[in-house]
């Protein structure tokens, strides 16, 4: 009778083995085979090296510094009058307006005009940024 095996995805059901298969012998011992130590060579360091890379890494985040992120763009226009239009939920705009003091990550700060109150805004809300051409409106939010 020809060797036959057990699908155990699929119940009650046979399938046939290939001829040029042959059952392998259960009562062979397995071993585990564990690896050794491995040997991993230590590169002396030189007076006065830290063993950090020879390059250097530039200050600060990429998105603050690239013009072609927003954070980055607005960096270049702190100190301006500002107004800002927010998207809050699905169609709903606000806007505040006041002095751009500073720029984050995910966050931009304003002193915001005639209360002279800091606002802090986060930034992936951001729709519209309208910087005056005229920024005699800034006069208002110094203190």
């Amino acid at each position: 009778m020809p060797n036959m095996y057990q699908c155990p995805m699929i119940p009650n059901q046979q399938y046939q083995m290939p001829s040029n298969v042959t059952p392998s012998p259960t009562n062979i011992p397995i071993t585990p085979i564990t690896p050794g130590p491995i040997n991993i060579p230590a590169t002396p360091l030189t007076p006065g090296s830290t063993g950090a890379p020879d390059f250097e890494l530039e200050p600060g985040p990429p998105v603050k510094r690239d013009t072609n992120y927003t954070q980055g763009w607005l960096t270049t226009q702190i100190g301006k009058y500002i107004k800002i239009e927010f998207l809050i939920g699905t169609n709903m705009l606000i806007d505040r307006e006041g002095v751009l003091m500073e720029v984050g990550i995910s966050y931009i700060v304003i002193r915001e005009s005639g209360t002279n109150d800091l606002l802090m805004c986060d930034i992936y809300s951001i729709k519209f940024v309208r910087i005056f051409n005229d920024q005699q409106k800034l006069m208002l939010c110094r203190e």
